[in-house]
């Protein structure tokens, strides 16, 4: 069974930075893809980036050129820097893990992002 845990949300003022991480517990991590969703209050769930096994990653135009998606696959931790925060960045992320093989994925519980303007 994989589990999910993120960590490193919080509150934080408009134009600020935050790190998130999403550790896995499993052996599978390294072979997976990684992504981060988020959540807005009322919004769908709607990715934000991934990172595949081999480093290639992917962004959304919301949070292109704000944020960076890494991952070591030595501590089986993915990891989301963003940076110049904004109001509309507010809401629940979610890590995922998913690939060839792995079913519909696994999910984590989720960490709350806010920013105050």
């Amino acid at each position: 069974q994989v589990q999910l845990v993120e960590s490193g949300g919080g509150l934080v003022q408009a134009g600020g930075s935050l790190g998130l991480s999403c550790a896995a517990s499993g052996s599978i991590f390294s072979r997976a893809i990684m992504a981060w969703y988020r959540q807005a209050p009322g919004k769908q769930r709607e990715l934000g980036a991934s990172i595949t096994s081999g480093g290639r990653t992917n962004y959304a135009e919301s949070v292109k050129g704000r944020s960076t998606i890494s991952r070591d696959n030595t501590k089986n931790t993915m990891y989301l820097q963003m940076n110049s925060l904004k109001p509309e960045d507010t809401a629940v992320y979610y890590c995922k893990l998913y690939g060839v093989g792995y079913g519909n994925g696994y999910w984590g519980q989720g960490t709350q992002v806010t920013v105050s303007s």
